[in-house]
């Protein structure tokens, strides 16, 4: 079968909750909002290289602005409440923005194959390039592979990063 162009969508029990705060270890998130705005932008554009080079993908081409950040931060916020998708921010212990996570449904970041149909749920993130120096990657990283398990309604998520931690 070509399941090129599908989405396979996130399978979620009726009346689940998605959290609303996740902690491991120094790292923590909450669903983006629009209180995000202004840290999101920041973050975004001071590491356009460092989000190609670990997460992949097509985002960003170029630096975002406030305006196109609002409209992608309320389409998050309406995908999170309609159990579609989950974003959230990434921030250490201390409230410092990180980065942000994504758990999407597989095919719509990464073109679905019949390998990636037996997965559940497409996981990606990114943090600053002053957050991978310090080890963040790896840390949101081990963070995604508890939370994407336990606190979510998902039993074989695809981390679909070009970068992924090893050791």
């Amino acid at each position: 079968m070509n399941y090129s162009g599908l989405i396979k969508r996130l399978v979620i029990p009726e009346g689940y909750q998605p959290p609303d705060q996740l902690v491991f270890g120094e790292v923590r998130a909450t669903p983006i909002d629009r209180s995000d705005l202004s840290d999101d932008v920041t973050g975004i554009n001071a590491s356009l290289d460092i989000i190609r080079q670990t997460r992949g993908g097509s985002w960003p081409t170029e630096a975002v602005t406030e305006e196109g950040n609002y409209v992608d931060l309320v389409w998050h916020e309406a995908e999170h409440r309609d159990g579609n998708s989950y974003t959230y921010v990434v921030r250490d212990e201390n409230g410092r923005y990180l980065g942000c996570l994504y758990l999407y449904p597989l095919g719509r970041r990464v073109p679905l194959s019949e390998d990636l149909m037996k997965h559940d749920v497409d996981v990606s993130w990114w943090v600053t390039g002053t957050a991978h120096a310090e080890g963040y990657y790896s840390k949101v990283y081990e963070a995604l592979r508890e939370w994407s398990v336990r606190s979510f309604p998902f039993e074989n998520p695809y981390f679909s990063n070009v970068e992924i931690p090893r050791g």
